[in-house]
């Protein structure tokens, strides 16, 4: 009997070191799942870039970091790890609208530090779209062994709640800012005095088409806290139409302020109607210029 029990004691022993770098675990506060096999991680989390995040759901534009901190189990080659990663977003339907094939095909020399922390990125935008739900997925392999980490994320992407859209039989696929000078798009609610902001409708529909044109017009108007009109372009189009196919794809006007002296906020409103019908769509939002 004492014989038997040490048999399967040094057999259980021997189960454990064999799977010791087996590893599932879900955060429950983001719903982000891995699971590990061959190679370990210290922690796994989101980020904006600099402080962690919790929750699944990311406004249109917004840039997630997944970070992978201390993460060991590869084989190393004169002191190197040789990770790949593959990252990958899956819509609803099960069609993937994203895939990029490895992260780090660039580093064919390795990468030497302890701890190893390893990120991947992903910017919530075309051909992600607001109101939809999507799943990352993240495999990182070792080139040099056999190891792998596998970790998924369900989030769904919503607009950016701080533009008030007024339609008026115009319907649009995405409205947003976008600060070209960080190559960015602005979620928050500040901005920069001299920034060129840009404020990007994309699928707008509704508007009346002859012989393939459309024709609108399009005002931007900017006041401050204390209710003066710092900015005030009634039509910046004019009387010539548009093809349906530009017009759809994008429209973009664009402002910057540069007097120190504003009162913040400023409310920015931007009216787009068409000239051939009563269609009309109004997007307003306030940001505070620094």
């Amino acid at each position: 009997m004492k014989t038997r029990l040490s048999v399967f004691i040094l057999f259980l022993l021997f189960a454990m070191s064999c799977n010791f770098r087996k590893s599932a675990n879900v955060d429950f506060l983001t719903g982000l799942s891995t699971r590990g096999d061959g190679l370990v991680c210290d922690e796994v989390y989101l980020s904006d870039g600099e402080n962690k995040i919790s929750g699944s759901s990311f406004t249109y534009g917004e840039k997630v970091y997944l970070n992978f901190d201390n993460i060991t189990g590869f084989v190393q080659h004169e002191g190197s790890a040789f990770p790949g990663m593959l990252l990958s977003v899956v819509s609803q339907k099960g069609d993937t609208v994203l895939k990029i094939d490895d992260l780090y095909a660039d580093y064919t020399e390795g990468i030497n530090g302890s701890p190893l922390l390893l990120r991947a990125n992903l910017t919530i935008a075309d051909p992600m779209h607001s109101n939809s739900e999507y799943t990352l997925h993240v495999i990182i392999w070792d080139k040099q062994g056999k190891g792998t980490f596998k970790t998924n994320l369900g989030f769904n992407v919503i607009p950016n709640e701080r533009i008030v859209i007024e339609s008026k039989g115009v319907s649009y696929d995405e409205i947003y800012l976008y600060s070209p000078e960080n190559n960015a798009t602005i979620t928050g609610d500040n901005a920069g005095l001299n920034e060129n902001i840009y404020m990007l409708f994309e699928g707008l529909r509704g508007f009346k088409q002859e012989a393939g044109l459309v024709y609108f017009g399009l005002s931007v108007k900017i006041t401050d806290d204390a209710g003066a009109v710092v900015l005030n372009e009634e039509d910046l189009v004019g009387d010539e139409g548009m093809e349906v196919s530009e017009f759809t794809s994008q429209i973009a006007p664009n402002f910057h302020i540069n007097d120190p002296g504003i009162r913040n906020p400023v409310i920015c409103e931007i009216v787009i109607w068409d000239k051939k019908s009563e269609s009309s769509i109004k997007a307003s939002v306030k940001l505070t210029l620094q």
